[in-house]
């Protein structure tokens, strides 16, 4: 936005550009859920093809989800975090896997 202000010495006009400040977008959670027949290995697999975890990262979360019956696969803007979300359950149906995550707001 800009306004005009009077320069007081020379009685000219200056414009005067504002600048605001931006607020961040809100963040988004892509939370694993466990289930009782999706394999551990295809969860590492998707972990790292998808999310870009390391093997050694990827195997902790696998286990996280493993023993307490979810995981934070990643925290991204919304757009980017339902993408996954959904690359992440088609992947799983095409391999035979019913395979679930979903998206939670980060608060």
């Amino acid at each position: 936005m800009t306004r005009q202000k009077i320069d007081r010495c020379s009685g000219t006009c200056l414009a005067v550009k504002e600048h605001r400040a931006c607020a961040l977008p809100p963040m988004w959670r892509v939370v694993l859920l466990n289930d009782d027949y999706t394999t551990m290995d295809f969860v590492v697999f998707v972990l790292r093809k998808l999310f870009g975890k390391t093997c050694e990262e990827a195997e902790k979360l696998m286990l996280e989800v493993h023993q307490t019956g979810r995981g934070i696969a990643g925290v991204y803007v919304k757009d980017v975090a339902e993408s996954l979300a959904a690359r992440a359950m088609h992947l799983a149906k095409d391999n035979g896997f019913p395979f679930r995550c979903l998206v939670e707001r980060q608060e």
